[in-house]
């Protein structure tokens, strides 16, 4: 895909993400076997670790917007290439079992195949997160 293609599907993910789409929806922008990887303490919150398929984006949806009050998503820039595009920003979420309330910059990191997203990956101050995802 071109470097503009790649840069509006990311847009796009971003747009479904905050507007509330259907998990499902959404999950229809990755490839059937995607690679999902969220760092952090695998356990601690449903999302955290690496996954595959588009469940695990469904999943990880529907749950972050079960367990976590969204208070701001801010993606500054979106980086482009062929091959990948990296959204840049800092957001802030309360987490709903403990109201300790994370604040973070963050790159999400995404690889295209066939013009569907084929990985995802999101960095983020995972000690800080788990520090409010713990009791």
């Amino acid at each position: 895909m071109s470097q503009e293609q790649n840069r509006r599907l990311a847009q796009k993910l971003l747009i479904e993400m905050s507007k509330g789409s259907d998990p499902g929806a959404i999950s229809m922008l990755f490839s059937a076997d995607v690679r999902f990887e969220i760092a952090g303490e695998a356990g601690l919150l449903p999302w955290l670790g690496r996954k595959t398929g588009r469940k695990a984006v469904a999943d990880f949806v529907r749950d972050t917007r079960d367990l976590i009050e969204r208070i701001r998503f801010d993606a500054h820039e979106i980086l482009a290439s062929e091959e990948r595009a990296v959204a840049v920003g800092e957001l802030a979420s309360r987490i709903n079992a403990t109201g300790k309330v994370l604040n973070s910059e963050f790159a999400l990191i995404l690889t295209f195949s066939n013009g569907d997203i084929k990985s995802f990956s999101l960095l983020e101050d995972s000690f800080a997160l788990s520090q409010a995802a713990r009791p």
